[in-house]
């Protein structure tokens, strides 16, 4: 029926495709590294140059490849990188994913007891959360030590750096009372938002110097010259992965660690992300020249 030729073509086609689908159901998913990020903040305090804070987004622990014995991995692999602060950016839990087994809130913080840092451990909570209750959510993470910010802020300091922590609600599940998270930061006080969902982040007042997010992962998929077909954000493809720079404010968002709807990661493979925080190099200002 076919001649050899398209046999052989038909063949390679088939292996390319099972190629691709190993990788982004099995492999991809499975995966977990460290990656580094630089930002540099032009109004960020010189003694604050270089803290590293890790990202532990989205973890949807019972996902598929992202159990408790997964959890530990990160946990391990967060404090090898001996960040000087964590954040854990919301979404422990999962729902309706296929192939996903239902871990309680309460296990999935006992994996995160180990969590420490100079600076702290800090969250917020996500859309999954709120699903499951947040004040669960937010009593079992708190049981082993991690203070959840929901539309509050906290003083973080040490060895003369000082800069202000709020952690905003859930944009879409939230109370996202935003003004009470930011309206006892005094003018000037550098500070650092963590939130779940990147679409608050046109909201978020100029003066903060970073937004930090997740909730997109990345899109999970990317396809080269396509870019990424699915992003749960109102901002399409916008706010998906990375450090973007909008008028000058500046927003990060993790492609985080697990998976949601459907078990995939192509070319979005899970990490925790590592930023180191930089002053940005005072930029001079143009001379004007007077014409004589």
């Amino acid at each position: 029926m076919f001649g050899s030729k398209t046999r052989k073509f038909i063949g390679v086609g088939s292996l390319c495709v099972a190629s691709v689908a190993l990788w982004a159901f099995f492999l991809e998913p499975a995966s977990l590294r460290n990656e580094n990020h630089e930002i540099r903040l032009p109004n960020w305090p010189a003694a604050c140059d270089g803290i590293r804070i890790a990202i532990l987004a989205d973890l949807h622990v019972g996902s598929p490849f992202n159990g408790l014995d997964k959890l530990a991995r990160i946990v391990e692999l967060t404090l090898k990188a001996r960040p000087d602060l964590i954040l854990l950016a919301g979404d422990y839990v999962i729902h309706g994913i296929i192939g996903g087994s239902k871990i309680s809130p309460e296990e999935i913080a006992d994996g995160l007891r180990p969590l420490a840092a100079p600076l702290g451990v800090f969250a917020v909570l996500g859309n999954h959360d709120w699903w499951t209750g947040a004040p669960r959510t937010q009593r079992a993470l708190g049981s082993v030590g991690i203070s959840v910010l929901e539309d509050s802020s906290v003083l973080v300091k040490r060895d003369g750096c000082a800069f202000r922590l709020a952690g905003l609600s859930d944009f879409w599940e939230g109370v996202r009372n935003y003004r009470a998270a930011l309206e006892n930061i005094p003018p000037g006080m550098p500070t650092i938002v963590l939130t779940h969902n990147p679409d608050a982040f046109p909201e978020i007042p100029k003066p903060v110097d970073l937004t930090i997010a997740a909730h997109t992962h990345g899109g999970q998929v990317y396809i080269p010259l396509l870019g990424r077909p699915i992003v749960p954000s109102k901002y399409g493809q916008r706010y998906a992965i990375g450090h973007i720079v909008e008028k000058g404010r500046h927003l990060f968002v993790s492609s985080g660690l697990g998976t949601s709807i459907i078990p995939v990661r192509f070319l979005v493979p899970p990490e925790v992300s590592l930023l180191t925080i930089r002053r940005a190099p005072e930029q001079r200002r143009p001379r004007i020249r007077v014409a004589e």
